[in-house]
């Protein structure tokens, strides 16, 4: 009797190992297999939040089969303590185990509404944005000159949401003063910028912010990352190059990025200043003459006069040997390695061909004939 009564156990005993186990694969292939959700969606997560609030969401979304499924698999992968507060895209299909990750690295959101401040050389705009999970595509909901057009309604309303995202955008080519104004006026920031960054020390790059953060904090990131920037492109310099330190990479960077807009003209922009330099022959650059006008503090907005050609500015490249004293804006990467990594040209002379690109010439008298197709160009224009 005792044998039977051991050999039932036992084999009851087996039969609940068995099935631990199958429970155990069936649960970590439902947490790490494809999920349930047919379309996209963009998730929240608010700050002081946690896992049951997150779990019923998703399960309410439809992303996920089974909430407390979704929470053992927390628990399992010692997670819980580790969730971020944010916006997130949890695409069509997603597995538990790919939102835990999600929700668990944190960094910059990636869905919801969102604010860009877009800082331009001649603007400051406001942006605000809306992605649609669906689509995958932002929809614009409102965008304004700050300081020029009515502050509207739509920016008013996702300025009182606690998630709504924040981002400024850079463009290349500005310069300090400008960056600095334009912090002035974005509202969501605090604090002041009590001493204007040296000219070209702030990268032209995209910075998510927070409410109430600290104008001067993210002015120090534009430095830190700017200096990174430079260092990195020094290291790859050309044995051609004509500039011989980092601080004259810079300057010359500059220079580059003032005169094209276009990706495939900087190494031959480059080459231009290059040759000239190695040749002892002056610049002769409009945007160093313009920078010798105004110190970066706002845009000219009108053409340059003879006299202001002919001035003596520490700028003036038409009168000054060599480069510039310092940088006339913050160039972006790509015009720090073009400064270093000129293309392998002749050219000594561009002008602007009306296309919104430059000719290039070896000769004065190239130089010449394409002057004068730019003239007419302009004439006919005017």
């Amino acid at each position: 009797m005792w044998r039977s009564l051991a050999s039932n156990f036992m084999t009851f005993l087996v039969v609940l190992v068995f099935l631990f186990a199958g429970v155990l694969l069936w649960g970590r292939t439902e947490f790490s297999g494809a999920g349930p959700l047919e379309q996209a969606i963009c998730l929240q997560v608010e700050r002081g939040s946690n896992f049951n609030r997150v779990s019923r969401d998703l399960e309410a979304q439809g992303a996920v089969s089974n909430a407390a499924l979704f929470r053992i698999g927390v628990k399992y992968n010692d997670k819980s303590s580790a969730l971020k507060a944010g916006n997130y895209l949890v695409e069509s299909g997603a597995s538990m185990e790919g939102i835990v990750d999600q929700v668990t690295r944190g960094g910059a959101s990636t869905c919801g509404t969102e604010v860009v401040y877009r800082v331009g050389v001649t603007r400051v705009r406001a942006q605000v944005r809306e992605l649609d999970p669906a689509s995958g595509d932002f929809v614009e909901r409102a965008d304004f000159v700050i300081g020029q057009d009515d502050t509207p309604n739509a920016y008013n309303n996702v300025r009182a949401q606690d998630d709504t995202r924040y981002r400024i955008t850079l463009a290349e080519g500005v310069t300090s003063w400008q960056v600095v104004e334009a912090l002035k006026s974005m509202d969501v920031l605090e604090g002041s910028v009590d001493t204007l960054p040296l000219e070209g020390a702030l990268a032209p790059d995209s910075y998510e912010v927070r409410p109430g953060d600290s104008r001067s904090e993210i002015v120090t990131e534009m430095e830190d990352r700017q200096s990174a920037r430079i260092m990195s492109a020094w290291e790859t310099r050309s044995p051609d190059a004509a500039v011989s330190t980092p601080a004259e990479m810079l300057i010359l960077a500059s220079i580059i990025e003032k005169e094209t807009a276009l990706a495939e003209e900087r190494g031959q922009v480059a080459s231009v200043f290059t040759n000239r330099l190695k040749r002892g022959m002056r610049l002769q650059t409009d945007p160093t003459v313009i920078y010798g006008v105004t110190e970066g503090k706002g845009v000219l907005g009108r053409g340059l006069r003879r006299s202001e050609l002919r001035g003596a500015t520490p700028w003036n490249t038409y009168v000054i040997e060599g480069l510039p004293p310092t940088p006339i804006a913050n160039p972006g990467l790509e015009s720090l390695v073009a400064a270093v990594n000129p293309d392998e040209t002749d050219f000594i002379f561009f002008v602007a061909d009306g296309t919104g690109g430059h000719a290039f010439a070896q000769t004065l008298e190239q130089h010449n004939r394409n002057v004068a197709k730019w003239r007419e160009i302009e004439a006919q224009r005017n």
